[in-house]
């Protein structure tokens, strides 16, 4: 057991390396490759009020004349130990874990991020709650009643909440519950810390927007799952010995149907961290989703590269945490 986790978190420190060398590459080396100079890539990081003076400040700042390898070292350990950014006379500490400092605003990237971070966590932990309680209940409830009008009714749903879009759903509801029937009168996020009730009170339209479509997709693939399952030659045994409906279908097909839904739990999850772009749009949450979109449209490379890198340690962490919960779902899978 101790040597299997060890595996697996060795292996994600190295894939979080080579998703720091593929993001690095993406935004110095392609670039070069494509022909732009060392000061075209520092105009990038300047913006429209560019100077000779700060161009070339930002390309001894970042190293940008330096080979790449060594640019990417120093942005390796820019993450691990910190780094200093000089103007002319004025010198800034980022401190470690340091993701890069956006010149344009003048602010270390992993404040920002740390400020956000809250926001779109507290959506994806509600949302996922939701999402996995009624997708599973519903799969289940469909499988053991396969054909019968509350199957056909639930699938119906379910395919509707596929096909329905998160922007559509979340302005329905703002429609709805906000101006129509002002059940809410905003949506603004409030700290966990400050006052709970009201936190999940203002992200419940959040939540439903964003859990209807997953919730939708987990009850097909609940279904799916436990249809299979539960025709397989041990749940007939364990039939055969007298146990409870409920310890049969709970207990022997509903763990071992959990599988790939935990696998894809994994996924949906870390992804849902850092990118829940248009559930943050819609109901204006500064979460790390819309920080990504803001410097996307001010070109503000820093703070991409550090939502990216963020993003990437959630999802990489996410999965390393499934991989561990396997045997605990599942007594068919042992650790090895």
């Amino acid at each position: 057991m101790a040597a299997y986790i060890l595996r697996r978190v060795m292996g994600a420190v190295l894939l979080l390396l080579v998703v720091s060398a593929v993001t690095f590459a993406i935004f110095f080396l392609v670039p070069r490759l494509g022909g732009q100079t060392a000061d075209q890539l520092a105009t990038q990081y300047v913006g429209k009020d560019a100077n000779p003076e700060s161009v070339a400040a930002i390309k001894q700042n970042l190293g940008l004349d330096l080979p790449v390898y060594e640019q990417y070292w120093n942005f390796v350990k820019g993450i691990v130990a910190g780094a200093d950014y000089r103007f002319g006379p004025d010198a800034t500490h980022c401190s470690a874990p340091c993701f890069g400092y956006s010149f344009k605003n003048h602010v270390e990237v992993w404040p920002q991020l740390l400020e956000r971070i809250p926001v779109s966590l507290s959506l994806a932990v509600g949302a996922a709650v939701i999402w996995v309680v009624f997708g599973v209940m519903t799969g289940v409830i469909s499988a053991l009643r396969k054909g019968k009008p509350i199957d056909r009714t639930a699938m119906f749903i379910a395919l509707a909440g596929v096909s329905l879009p998160i922007f559509f759903t979340g302005q329905i509801l703002l429609a709805l519950f906000v101006y129509e029937i002002p059940i809410w009168d905003s949506v603004d996020y409030v700290p966990f810390t400050e006052n709970p009730a009201e936190w999940a009170w203002h992200l419940v339209l959040p939540w439903i927007s964003l859990a209807f479509l997953f919730s939708a997709l987990y009850a097909r693939l609940t279904r799916a799952g436990m249809l299979e399952t539960m025709s397989e030659d041990y749940i007939r045994t364990a039939r055969a010995k007298g146990l409870k409906e409920t310890t049969v279908v709970a207990k022997h097909g509903l763990r071992s149907a959990l599988t790939p839904i935990v696998t894809i739990f994994g996924m949906d999850f870390g992804i849902l961290i850092g990118s829940a772009v248009l559930t943050e749009t819609v109901f204006s949450l500064q979460g790390i989703g819309a920080y990504a979109i803001q410097s996307i449209q001010t070109n503000d490379l820093p703070i991409i590269m550090g939502v990216t890198m963020v993003a990437a340690f959630f999802i990489v962490f996410c999965n390393l945490i499934v991989d561990l919960v396997y045997a605990a779902i599942d007594p068919r899978v042992r650790y090895s």
